[in-house]
């Protein structure tokens, strides 16, 4: 698509930006000569079709992500100057429906205190930090010679930032990782809070605030469970999610490594927060927000409407981040999903489901022939399955390539295989993973898989959000049919670019 026809698609406060010039990689890896970076056709091998890709060079966290005035904001980590991790800096992305987002200038680039880490944002409607009313604030890490909080704002709608002349607002000069910073308003004790992760003390700070700007440590969250202390604490969010006739908050925490196959992984606690301390239920911890090896250090946007929790995450594993094989652009974000709570075998779990957004996207329903999909790179694929029955089916393409899925109900487990059968796997030798798992209710009359496809991801949920399987996969064309099982429609997913 033309850079006019990418910017129909979103919101006319933003048709008359133009992405940042910014250097990318020739074919060889190394450097070209640069460029626009919306110059890229977004039709290179894998490049993903319906999820978030910068048109050039590296990507990692997800930051900042905030709805304001009707637009969804994606910030992100972001290397202005190449297709590996440095520079570290805020890249940005606009969109108002979640799918078809418009490349904005980068936001926020190293300054005096370092680079520009991960973090937060929210809109200051009432003008609480004295910015103005509707500013949007970033809080984030400057890392340097410490990792320091710090606050930037922005007047003109999250274009761009102005850099509080109160930095750092939470000084550091003796801890390595303190980082990450997530802000939310606590409705019910009337402060801001923010949750700190601190990497391999293995434990998440709180701190409140009345003005934004001012901050005092409230608390500190460790849990005693080396299962969950093996990589170091990053990227926390702290939302509250409806359960039952009340409400629980669920601390989502990303660590990197000990994930649940190795490389990074998304954890969560569900317990209570008083405003001032976050205490975690007692549950057989840890409990996986995605089962798969490629979802991480992923947040909820704020000021979300109708109280949604919506969540999405950097797809990759640092065990094999720079060595994917993607090129002028390297990693891609999850599609983006709704948040919520229910029970499994009497504990409280998270489930994740597709926003209903994707509608935007999606063609008719259409019945599998023989297994077969048509009408592109990218389709929800829809199985109906026994869930009482051991069964086991592929997901995969013409030439043979494919992803094994297992449904296993002795262990109550839905299982994705990932092996050099997948395609290209000879980049690095970890990406190679026999099991990947979530769990699923057997108890169900029906397992309903939602089965997501792209150029270089398959994403495994259930309608009832259970489960939550996040895989990248590099096959010479994209996945088209399944194999082993009758039950099969699908919607085919229309190109985001």
């Amino acid at each position: 698509m033309t850079l006019a026809g990418m910017m129909a698609c979103n919101d006319d406060k933003f048709s008359d930006i133009i992405p940042m010039p910014s250097p990318i990689e020739d074919n060889n890896g190394g450097e070209g000569e640069g460029g626009d970076v919306a110059a890229s056709s977004r039709d290179e091998q894998y490049r993903p079709q319906v999820h978030f890709t910068p048109a050039a060079n590296w990507i990692n966290d997800p930051n900042g992500m905030v709805f304001a005035d009707g637009v969804w904001h994606l910030y992100y980590q972001y290397n202005p100057m190449g297709n590996d991790w440095g520079n570290m800096s805020w890249g940005h992305a606009t969109s108002t429906d979640l799918f078809h987002w418009q490349e904005q200038p980068v936001a926020m680039t190293p300054n005096q205190y370092g680079d520009i880490f991960s973090g937060s944002a929210i809109q200051d409607k009432d003008n609480v930090a004295g910015f103005g009313a509707g500013a949007i604030l970033a809080f984030y890490t400057a890392s340097g010679e410490h990792q320091q909080q710090c606050l930037a704002y922005s007047t003109d709608g999250g274009l761009t930032y102005t850099q509080f002349e109160g930095n750092p607002i939470i000084p550091n000069t003796d801890m390595p990782d303190f980082r990450d910073p997530k802000v939310f308003y606590h409705q019910e004790s009337g402060k801001y809070i923010m949750a700190l992760a601190k990497g391999f003390d293995f434990s998440i700070d709180f701190w409140g605030s009345d003005n934004l700007k001012t901050w005092k440590k409230l608390s500190e969250f460790r849990i005693d469970n080396n299962r969950c202390n093996i990589g170091q604490w990053e990227c926390p969010d702290l939302i509250k999610l409806p359960y039952k006739d009340g409400e629980k908050y669920v601390l989502i925490v990303s660590t990197n490594p000990g994930g649940p196959v190795g490389g990074s992984g998304t954890m969560y606690f569900v317990g209570d927060f008083d405003g001032t301390k976050f205490t975690a239920q007692p549950l057989d911890y840890p409990l996986w927000l995605d089962g798969g090896a490629d979802n991480y250090a992923g947040v909820t946007w704020s000021n979300a409407y109708e109280g949604r929790s919506i969540y999405i995450g950097w797809m990759n594993n640092w065990n094999y981040a720079g060595a994917v094989p993607c090129n002028p652009w390297r990693s891609a974000m999850t599609l983006p999903r709704e948040l919520q709570l229910t029970e499994l075998n009497g504990a409280p779990v998270v489930t994740s489901k597709v926003v209903d957004e994707i509608e935007s996207i999606a063609g008719e329903l259409t019945a599998a022939t023989d297994g077969v999909c048509a009408g592109g790179d990218a389709y929800e694929m829809i199985v109906k399955l026994d869930p009482s029955e051991n069964q086991t089916f592929t997901i995969g393409n013409e030439m043979g390539e494919c992803v094994t899925v297992n449904v296993n109900p002795a262990a109550g487990k839905v299982i994705l295989g990932r092996n050099s059968a997948s395609g290209n796997v000879g980049f690095h030798g970890l990406f190679s993973i026999p099991s990947m798992s979530a769990l699923y209710d057997t108890k169900a009359d029906e397992l309903e898989l939602h089965i997501y496809t792209d150029d270089s991801s398959v994403e495994i949920l259930s309608s009832d959000g259970l489960v939550a399987i996040t895989s990248l996969v590099f096959p010479t064309v994209p996945y088209d049919r399944i194999s082993g099982v009758e039950d099969v429609t699908f919607y085919p997913l229309k190109s985001v670019w």
